[in-house]
């Protein structure tokens, strides 16, 4: 008796759920058939039924009339969906097992075809929980935290949060050793208590290039390379294909470079393979031998040779 009666529940579940799904669908239905009315009247325009007198006015009361029967069917269509209630699990086939047993020769491949088609869904599926799990580990964070709270620690020291005298030091340091390369650093937000660790250093590389690099602390986060006719800004990029090659790579070295346990070398290193480009022009590609490869010179420098490459020719 009691499994009669669970079957005959399931069954009437389903049901509902039939209805539901039947009831959203032909609202779907009701409410595309309205807008289409909507552009085939938008697309015929003034027709004769409309008269001469005050044509305009009945267009526009027509066209108003349509608008508000597809915003009805629209909230019909919200209405219906949302007494939807989500699959319990994966869709079964039901009855297209069937098309495996279809003698016609155009419809054989059609069950292999579905079948391949809910496959590669749960894989999206699987692949895409597990991707949200190890995003989830901190795992492309540039600082190292531990989401852990179970243990106490001492609290690790940040990189972005270094005294301006430091960053000076460094700077200072980094002047020094090139001879070729003049360094201005500016505060534009040093009164700000938010901002205050904030600094843009002007970057002068022989009659090459500029560049402007945007600091918060001793961690790199902007880098803009422009010609030296060029005005020098953070917000718009070189009109030169060059240096916009050039920003390109500044930009995956910034984050090959980025160390936030030892930032000064990571800035040091930096500085050093931005430094390599004193010969853009100069140098031939290591690889091929020429200096102009689609009308370019060599724009990228090896993160540990410092050796030139066209963008073509790079390891």
């Amino acid at each position: 008796m009691r499994l009669q009666i669970s079957g005959q529940f399931s069954i009437n579940v389903r049901c509902i759920m039939e209805t539901a799904l039947y009831t959203a669908l032909n609202s779907v239905k009701v409410l595309r058939s309205s807008v289409g009315e909507v552009y085939d009247t938008l697309g015929n325009g003034l027709r004769a039924d409309h008269g001469e007198d005050g044509k305009d006015t009945k267009f526009l009361f027509e066209l108003q009339e349509l608008l508000s029967t597809v915003n009805i069917n629209l909230r019909d269509v919200e209405q219906a969906v949302n007494s939807l209630s989500p699959p319990p699990g994966p869709f079964n086939l039901g009855n297209t097992a069937y098309l495996s047993q279809e003698s016609t020769q155009d419809r054989q491949a059609l069950y292999s075809q579905l079948v391949n088609s809910y496959k590669w869904t749960d894989k999206v599926h699987e692949y895409s929980s597990l991707a949200a799990t190890l995003l989830s580990q901190n795992s492309l964070k540039r600082s190292y935290i531990n989401s852990s709270t179970a243990k106490r620690r001492r609290t690790q020291t940040s990189s972005h949060n270094v005294p301006a005298q430091a960053v000076d030091t460094v700077i200072n340091t980094i002047d020094r050793l090139f001879s070729d390369m003049s360094v201005t650093i500016t505060r534009p937000f040093a009164t700000n208590a938010l901002l205050q660790h904030v600094h843009v250093l002007q970057i002068s590389l022989g009659r090459v290039l500029k560049a402007v690099i945007a600091f918060k602390g001793l961690m790199i986060e902007w880098v803009v390379v422009k010609g030296h006719g060029e005005t020098l800004d953070l917000w718009t990029e070189s009109r030169h294909k060059v240096f916009r090659k050039v920003t390109e790579n500044a930009h995956a070295a910034m984050l090959h470079f980025s160390s936030p346990t030892l930032p000064e070398l990571a800035v040091r290193s930096f500085m050093t393979w931005f430094h390599s480009y004193i010969t853009l022009f100069n140098d031939p590609c290591k690889r091929c031998g020429n200096h102009l490869n689609s009308s370019l010179p060599p724009t990228w420098r090896d993160l540990r040779t410092l050796e030139p490459y066209h963008e073509e020719c790079k390891p």
